[in-house]
Parts: structure tokens; sequence; C-alpha cells
């Protein structure tokens, strides 16, 4: 396994939308090779998820990991070494909430970006076995902006305020609150 190259905002690999991965190629030794990276390159760059396209490989794949259940959110569901083949997001509840995401891909920034806070994903995991789960607050946040990479979208294309879009140093000093739900604001 190796740690590949997290390819950055202005490659055009993240601006397109990815194949679905080819489900007679699931459990191969490339497929398990591509896993394997993805896991190795996750870890070494210190993320919870990653997609396919953000290793230049115009698939859709992404794997999430969660491992701390206490994040700047609060408490997180811990979520295992997880893989996420042809996912299909379907919105149960289009109420939005935003938090302050950051990105592999956009490294050294971050931005509030509201999504649906309820949703429910169909995919096929590791094994090729179809599924389906349904996810609420930071976790469908978490899984919309992975899946947003096989789409050709980054958090960036869904900010609605470009003043809530600053380098993470910024945003630990004038924007970080308990209440990340909310975004500071600085009444200079």
């Amino acid at each position: 396994m190796a740690v590949r190259n997290v390819v950055r905002m202005g490659h055009p690999t993240l601006r397109q939308v990815a194949e679905p991965y080819p489900i007679g190629e699931i459990g191969s030794a490339d497929f398990l090779e591509l896993v394997g990276d993805m896991r190795e390159t996750l870890h070494a760059y210190g993320g919870i998820g990653l997609a396919a396209p953000q290793i230049d490989v115009g698939y859709q794949l992404a794997v999430i990991e969660i491992e701390n259940a206490m994040t700047r959110y609060g408490e997180v569901e811990t979520i295992p070494f997880s893989v996420f083949i042809n996912p299909v997001v379907t919105v149960i509840s289009p109420d939005p909430a935003g938090y302050w995401e950051g990105c592999l891909s956009v490294p050294g920034m971050m931005g509030f970006v509201e999504r649906p806070q309820h949703i429910e994903i169909s995919y096929l995991d590791e094994s090729g076995l179809a599924c389906k789960r349904q996810l609420t607050g930071f976790l469908a946040t978490v899984f919309q902006h992975e899946f947003d990479h096989l789409q050709g979208r980054l958090y960036v294309d869904r900010l609605k305020d470009p003043s809530l879009f600053a380098f993470e140093d910024e945003y630990r000093a004038y924007h970080l609150t308990e209440d990340v739900s909310e975004p500071a604001r600085n009444n200079e």
C-alpha cells in the first residue's frame, strides 16, 4: 500500500463527474490496492474522508473513518474504516444546518456550508453488498461532502456567504465558537 498525492483545487479531476466503479472489479487486486492506498493516504493526511477523485482516480469510490468521537462539533458517532462504492444520496428532510468544513483538496482553508441534515445513502460496500444507511447531523454533512467529490463538486461551491470562507488560522481566531452550528460574527 502507498500514500498517494492528494490533488488540490484547480486540478481538473476534481471537477469531473466520476465514473461508476465497475462492479465486476470489486474485490480484485487493483480494487484492494486502491482501497489500501486510500486508507494509507487518509491516515497520512489526517482526514476523516477521502474520495477517489482526490487522488486523481476518476471512480465513484469514497472512504470514511471517524476514530475520535469527540470533535469540535461535539460528540460524533465513530465510524470504522468504511468503503462506499457508487453511492447515491437521497434527502429525507431538506432542513439545513451549517458547519465549518475543511478539505484535503483545499488545504489551509475553512468555509461555512449549510446542507440537509437528514439523508439516506445507498451504496455498495467493499464486498459488493448493497447497503442503505440513514444519517443525521454532522455525519450527514460528512457524507455529503465526500460524495460531492464524486460529482465534481467542492465545498467551496456551496458557500452562500463568501465572508465565511477563511484560512484555518483566521477561522480559529475569529470564527471558532462553542456553537459551531452558527458562524461567529466579528462586530468590528
